[in-house]
């Protein structure tokens, strides 16, 4: 049931259509952080340049802690991957 307000619109929205193109780093057995291909922390960037990350849900751990400018929405989530993901990702990611 709508409000009667026209929905905001933001400047960006998430392309759910898009595929997966490229890993960015190294695979999550790789760099050791598991033993299973089921349930890896990963980093990939999507057929449109956007960027898809795989990682522990934390939203509920960080709520009432984040930084002042700092909120998440109700359709987005804190996602965490270990630190040497993202390291190994940074070859990866382009400047610009």
């Amino acid at each position: 049931m709508g409000t009667g307000r026209p929905a905001q619109q933001r400047p960006w929205e998430a392309d759910f259509g898009a595929g997966f193109a490229r890993r960015l780093g190294q695979s999550p057995q790789e760099l050791g952080l598991t033993s299973a291909t089921e349930s890896c922390p990963d980093i990939w960037e999507l057929g449109n340049g956007d960027f898809a990350v795989i990682g522990r849900e934390g939203t509920a751990a960080y709520e009432g802690r984040l930084p002042d400018g700092v909120s998440v929405a109700s359709d987005e989530r804190v996602v965490i991957v270990p630190r040497n993901t993202l390291l190994s990702a940074k070859r990866d990611i382009p400047d610009a």
